[in-house]
């Protein structure tokens, strides 16, 4: 997460939520305390809370949003689950469990995606360097290979 205050995090979720002042504030100030927790010496981390935020409210009043903006924002997974279908182990339906099986899914292919952009750009010279060497050689002067090189772009 880069270093915003709560200001510039709120600001942020103006960009694309409309109303919920109050909860867009609340949310901020929670992210900002998560990031300072994170940077606290490891022995006082415990003793530092809340850590968690529990949102609350009618259908349709911007939960999802606030909560998807603010996981980009913090670059976390997010997961939406209908909590209404989950059961207690042992009974019939999805056990609660599933949901930390879910997010952990989630993170791994954020994680997975973040990587592979990273090395888009290096595979994609790699493979232009090898096709230039399979068109002209290796040996091929450098204004040879820039020409081939102008013609793959």
């Amino acid at each position: 997460m880069k270093h915003l205050t709560p200001r510039e995090i709120v600001a942020e979720l103006d960009r694309h939520i409309v109303g919920q002042n109050a909860a867009k504030r609340a949310v901020a100030i929670a992210l900002r305390n998560r990031w300072r927790r994170k940077q606290a010496p490891e022995n006082l981390r415990g003793e530092i809370t809340p850590k968690n935020i529990l949102m609350i409210g009618p259908t349709g009043v911007g939960k999802t949003e606030v909560s998807r903006r603010l996981a980009r924002l913090a670059n976390a997974p997010f997961l939406k689950v209908e909590a209404t279908k989950f059961t207690e182990v042992g009974y019939v339906g999805r056990d609660v469990e599933q949901i930390v099986r879910d997010l952990v899914e989630a993170a791994v292919s954020m994680i997975r995606e973040q990587k592979r952009a990273g090395v888009d750009q290096a595979a994609r010279d790699k493979a232009e360097e090898r096709l230039l060497d399979a068109l002209v050689g290796a040996e091929a002067q450098a204004s040879t290979r820039e020409v081939f090189r102008r013609k793959l772009r």
